[in-house]
């Protein structure tokens, strides 16, 4: 139950239905899901250990507001753990990772809303750590792209439907190189997609 519960709390974290700085009142939360007070404090403390949910004194359970940091932080790990998985993607073509790549730039090419949008550029990125076949970097990839502040750089980049589109070409570059085997490739093409970022880290990588 407390596993289920910090899930439904995480989509609805991701997906912006509980923006940053909103309160998550206990026991509103607990009537709606059905469920006692004791697994939900449970959830919300795993939530608090992810950094999505921050709990204050007299204010109770918050999601976490965003900072710059934040930001800077996303696209600093990103920019460690991605090319980095692409590389080894190439090496090791991992079915699931490919076809998940296909799907999400086939949705790319469709969408006509920048929620859209963000829900295929994030399984991309995801399928793409995917095809590494290796379950810890999916697991990190996973507890990074949930976190709000991924949504938020999308939704600053003016997404309009040639910048969708151009995300969509850069993707299929990637997912030509893996399919090919061509690690180098892979691995650039990917940090010139991270790199190509609006928001610059506060130090040189």
């Amino acid at each position: 139950m407390v596993e289920q519960t910090c899930e439904i709390l995480r989509e609805r974290i991701r997906t912006g239905q509980l923006p940053p700085g909103s309160r998550l009142r206990q026991e509103e939360l607990a009537a709606e899901l059905g469920i006692s007070r004791t697994p939900l404090r449970e959830a919300m403390r795993l939530l608090a250990a992810d950094g999505l949910v921050e709990l204050l004194p007299h204010r109770g359970a918050v999601v976490t507001a965003l900072r710059h940091d934040d930001r800077v932080a996303f696209w600093e790990a990103r920019l460690a753990l991605e090319p980095a998985a692409a590389r080894l993607g190439a090496a090791r073509r991992a079915p699931v990772g490919l076809e998940g790549m296909r799907a999400a730039i086939s949705e790319q090419r469709s969408v006509d809303a920048a929620d859209q949008g963000f829900s295929a550029n994030r399984a991309f990125h995801l399928a793409l750590v995917a095809s590494a076949g290796n379950p810890l970097l999916s697991r990190f990839a996973d507890a990074l792209w949930v976190r709000t502040v991924g949504a938020a750089i999308y939704a600053a980049q003016t997404v309009d439907g040639a910048v969708v589109a151009a995300y969509a070409d850069a993707h299929a570059a990637i997912l030509s190189a893996v399919e090919l085997g061509e690690a180098d490739v892979a691995e650039r093409l990917t940090r010139a997609h991270i790199l190509a970022s609006p928001v610059p880290p506060t130090a040189p990588i």
